[in-house]
């Protein structure tokens, strides 16, 4: 085994040499799956702007009734219009998403910890890949924790759905987990995405950070940008653009649009951000329209 002591950060990471394998196919490091993984990655990935629209609204697996998702039947359908993916619960998308609608489906997979518990790095598979079929799911998502106590177990999770989904040709996306004593630098995210990516991944989950365009150059698949705790919706945009600027292939926003004053109009400034070139100050300047236009 190398010795810990011995490891070195890597001084070259190419950000500005395109990704050498991309091919004729629209997410990163995807070029070689075969034709039902590409399809599911397409229906999360828009094949014009290889980007994607997130909304998570899994919350309530872990935190129950959050702030802003009291009511999913109410809260979540009016936003489709400008979401790419859902990022739920099956419970949450039988009982509350109308199935005819098209968006996208990043199924949460992984369960065990709630907030009544210290250590919520104590995950195990909670949903088989029979019922990520029956969900027509486009990738199922595992939480990972790197550096904390339920490392190995998560990690032993994560290989466990990425093998059942390349048996049925469903990606899996890794979620980087940080918990409240894990650093978030970018020798953390360095380390923990390229990890999660080298077990099999379709597509990471991780969280924006200084020297962003190295994460993203050193990890072989797509990185999606979690939103995070809630800012403004000025700050949100503006961390967004910086977010797709740096080289993610999108954002999985929650409480930076159901916690938003006005979350149509939010979601609908975080799509223009990501796939159509607004920065944040242009997105910032729409959602204020919206919001003017809406009274």
């Amino acid at each position: 085994m190398a010795d810990l002591d011995e490891l070195k950060v890597a001084k070259n990471y190419y950000v500005d040499v395109p990704f050498a394998n991309q091919g004729d196919f629209q997410v990163k490091g995807c070029n070689g799956l075969d034709w039902g993984m590409k399809k599911h990655l397409s229906n999360i990935f828009n094949p014009k702007t290889g980007k994607t629209v997130m909304f998570a609204f899994d919350h309530g697996y872990f935190m129950g009734s959050t702030a802003g998702l009291e009511r999913l039947d109410l809260k979540i359908p009016p936003l489709a219009p400008y979401v790419d993916v859902w990022m739920a619960t099956r419970g949450a998308l039988r009982t509350c998403i109308p199935a005819n609608l098209k968006n996208g489906v990043a199924l949460r997979v992984t369960s065990g910890s709630s907030m009544v518990q210290e250590d919520l790095s104590q995950e195990v598979v909670a949903v088989d890949i029979e019922d990520a079929i029956r969900m027509n799911a486009d990738c199922m998502a595992v939480q990972t924790f790197i550096g904390a106590d339920g490392q190995l177990s998560s990690l032993d999770n994560l290989s466990k759905v990425v093998n059942a989904g390349f048996r049925y040709s469903i990606p899996t996306m890794g979620v980087v987990a940080v918990g409240k004593q894990m650093e978030r630098t970018d020798r953390f995210f360095k380390l923990a995405t390229r990890i999660v990516a080298e077990l099999g991944c379709q597509i990471v989950k991780t969280y924006y950070c200084d020297n962003f365009e190295e994460v993203v150059s050193a990890c072989p698949v797509p990185i999606v940008v979690a939103g995070g705790k809630k800012l403004t919706e000025k700050d949100a945009l503006e961390m967004t653009y910086k977010c797709i600027q740096g080289g993610a292939a999108g954002v999985d926003m929650g409480r930076n649009i159901f916690q938003s004053t006005h979350p149509v109009q939010m979601a609908h400034a975080v799509h223009e951000v990501v796939h159509n070139g607004l920065t944040g100050a242009e997105g910032y300047e729409l959602f204020q329209t919206l919001v003017s236009e809406s009274k």
